[in-house]
């Protein structure tokens, strides 16, 4: 992550987000909306209280790092509507199953976040040339 960095809470638990995610208000409400489905996952099914198991923290950091390298920046589409799949396989998998399990808990447990998500849906991916198709795997 960057050198860098404001804190962001969500739920009550205080990170470090990277410059690039900080500068933006719709990539830190991104942020705030994949970090509250992964604690809502994390809470249900790895008995976690207080903060996040190791499975989860790990999830995360990747999401995050992925979220900070976007290449889309502030312009970013939700990554279902993504024409960059930038997320290995494996991770790909955890967090879509973690958000098919917390996105209909969002809306009562975190209903702005979760109604703005949804109108960030309707958002369009910039168009890609082939050769910036693959900029944003690394």
């Amino acid at each position: 992550m960057g050198v860098e960095a404001k804190e962001q809470s969500v739920t009550g638990t205080k990170l470090q987000l990277p410059l690039n995610i900080s500068a933006s208000r719709r990539l830190v409400r991104e942020w705030k909306t994949m970090a509250a489905m992964i604690r809502c996952y994390c809470h249900d099914h790895h008995d976690a209280t207080a903060s996040l198991c190791p499975e989860c923290q790990g999830l995360l950091d990747y999401a995050t790092l992925r979220l900070d390298h976007c290449r889309f920046g502030a312009g970013k589409p939700t990554c279902a509507n993504c024409p960059v799949h930038c997320y290995e396989r494996n991770r790909r998998d955890q967090i879509k199953t973690a958000m098919r399990y917390a996105g209909p808990r969002m809306l009562g447990h975190h209903p702005i976040l979760s109604l703005r998500h949804w109108l960030d849906g309707f958002r369009k991916a910039p168009p890609l040339n082939n050769e910036a198709a693959h900029a944003g795997n690394f």
